[in-house]
């Protein structure tokens, strides 16, 4: 009976100090993680903010697949909201602040549990990068939970190995994303023509980029200096293109009527015909062009069409300055063809 009461007196004495060792723990948390991710923050920001996209690189869900994660209606932006079920506990992540595309705010609310708050943070750097910070924290922490965190390791233990990984494949998901492309052939089509404002000169394939950014910088300067507006998408003619990659074009903006430009300009104006052309349609980053020109002159030489004098030109739809993410790039290339071979192909 003695040994009995000293057992007991022992546990009392464990529990005690126990107790006092939760008690002591701190009555906040704060966990953050960090990684720097080679895409620019307004398509990382894009991926996070629409519950669209979480499972695909939730690590809770990778963890224990028998999670059931439900979506609202509104999954983007202030508002939106998920909630998911597991071991019969239920969980709501709903977004209650944005900065687009620097800053995410979040509240967490997971079953009987105090609510937490999240925050992402998207840096740029000047390298084209952005570090991606991950934040969760929470205050006035009941006994009960501390003392559920401390048998569960911590709130460290608990949430850091998600968070790092979820970084991970998020970092995954969007640069793979941003490798995505497509190439359609339209067939024929005709191009309207008209005037535009223009350089020419010739570029190597490693500087082809920054030639055409150093040219159209200056024709939209000078276009801007003498008030003359844009009307339509930029556009490079392609005066030579040679099997190394080495190119002599004409970068162009089209305007509505001819200019009038001084002698000593070296901004021009020209004209472009009305043409037939097999056009083909690139959907992705400007890397894969190669791919496009191909495919056009493969369906050129399989329709037996002919290439005319006037010479091939591509079209930049979408502006990058607007569309951060290089897999929703819209380029359109045009190779005129022949008056006689249109002729008989639509005989």
């Amino acid at each position: 009976m003695k040994f009995l009461k000293y057992i007991l007196f022992l546990l009392l004495i464990a529990i005690i100090g126990l107790s006092i060792y939760v008690a002591v723990q701190p009555n906040s948390f704060e966990i953050t993680r960090s990684r720097t991710i080679k895409a620019p923050a307004a398509v990382i920001y894009d991926n996070i903010i629409d519950y669209k996209n979480w499972e695909a690189w939730s690590s809770w869900k990778e963890e224990n697949p028998d999670i059931k994660m439900t979506l609202p209606e509104k999954t983007e932006g202030v508002g939106a909201s998920y909630t998911w079920e597991e071991d019969g506990e239920v969980g709501t992540l709903t977004t209650v602040n944005v900065d687009k595309p620097n800053r995410i705010e979040q509240k967490m609310q997971f079953g009987g549990f105090p609510a937490s708050d999240i925050t992402w943070t998207f840096k740029p750097n000047g390298d084209g990068t952005t570090d991606v910070t991950r934040t969760i924290s929470g205050d006035d922490l009941p006994f009960l939970f501390k003392a559920y965190v401390t048998f569960k390791g911590g709130m460290e233990e608990q949430i850091a190995p998600h968070f790092e990984r979820e970084l991970e494949k998020i970092d995954s998901i969007v640069v793979n994303g941003m490798k995505e492309y497509s190439v359609k052939v339209d067939g024929i089509t005709e191009y309207g023509g008209g005037f535009y404002i223009y350089k020419t000169r010739s570029a190597s394939a490693s500087n082809i980029r920054n030639m055409m950014a150093r040219q159209y910088t200056e024709i939209r300067n000078f276009m801007q200096e003498h008030t003359i507006k844009a009307a339509g998408m930029p556009f490079t003619i392609y005066n030579e293109r040679n099997d190394n990659g080495s190119v002599i074009m004409t970068n162009a903006i089209p305007v509505r009527n001819k200019v009038i430009l001084a002698d000593n300009s070296n901004i021009l104006c020209g004209y472009i015909e009305k043409t037939r052309a097999i056009k083909a349609t690139l959907k992705g980053d400007y890397s894969n062009l190669g791919e496009a020109w191909n495919a056009a002159m493969n369906y050129l030489k399989d329709n037996n069409l002919e290439q005319s004098q006037q010479h091939p030109f591509e079209i930049y739809i979408t502006d990058p300055g607007s569309t951060p993410n290089p897999a929703n790039y819209l380029t359109e290339i045009y190779i005129p063809i022949k008056d006689a071979v249109i002729a008989s192909e639509t005989e």
